[in-house]
């Protein structure tokens, strides 16, 4: 449907119950949902303490991010929507710390550059943000919530697709053809709190992900913590 038909969802009562208990007490380490590799080998697995973290003003963790970035990926398989890979959370720290020949074995079985579009999360300290890689317009937009730049975080996956590109299918990217930009504060919706970093960079994938204009605002942070709940229980985007 349209985006406004999405965002406008109603939870019933039944998923709100779902919702609650999820979000309610019980064994902090017990599996609520689980999806089969990949990408994290043995799969993912979400506790209830993971679930938690998306209680209103809590901050999300790497594991929500991953396992709903993952449901992008799956949904994205659909026809009509835009070929997709995401990076896990540990990606870009892993790359920053160890150069290329540290990440190298990450595209096992991936083609980077048949794909359309390639999303990388980043945790800088507390704060999360995302880079979306458009490889039909070649370029890197960095999408902060707090407004940011994030040009050096550009320059550094550019180097990785130049490294990735060279060593996966011996041609050299021509980076005259790439543009990078840091998306400023009037262009993308901001967080109005300290707490949800997280949830704007899962919405930021899931509308960038779907061609879409991102249209929701801070008000909405409530109802998609929400809704992530529920989705990742049921390892399916409402």
């Amino acid at each position: 449907g349209s985006h406004m038909a999405d965002d406008l969802l109603e939870l019933t009562e039944d998923m709100e119950k779902e919702i609650s208990n999820a979000l309610g007490h019980g064994p902090q380490d017990e599996i609520l949902s689980s999806a089969p590799p990949p990408p994290a080998k043995g799969g993912l697995r979400i506790t209830r303490g993971d679930i938690q973290t998306l209680k209103n003003y809590h901050w999300l963790n790497d594991e929500v991010i991953n396992f709903y970035m993952n449901l992008l990926v799956e949904r994205n398989k659909k026809q009509g929507y835009p070929a997709l890979h995401v990076f896990s959370t540990f990606f870009y720290p892993k790359l920053k710390s160890g150069g290329y020949q540290a990440v190298k074995r990450w595209t096992k079985g991936v083609n980077l550059f048949e794909q359309e579009i390639i999303l990388v999360p980043i945790h800088r300290k507390v704060h999360w943000s995302l880079v979306v890689i458009d490889l039909r317009k070649k370029c890197l937009k960095y999408l902060d919530s707090m407004g940011q730049k994030g040009h050096r975080i550009c320059e550094i996956l550019l180097q990785y697709l130049q490294d990735e590109s060279k060593t996966k299918r011996n041609s050299d990217l021509n980076l005259l053809e790439w543009t990078h930009h840091s998306m400023k504060p009037h262009e993308i919706p901001q967080q109005l709190n300290g707490s949800d970093s997280g949830m704007f960079t899962c919405k930021y994938a899931d509308y960038i992900s779907r061609d879409k204009p991102i249209t929701f605002t801070q008000h909405q942070m409530p109802l998609f913590r929400k809704k992530m709940v529920w989705e990742i229980l049921h390892q399916q985007l409402l």
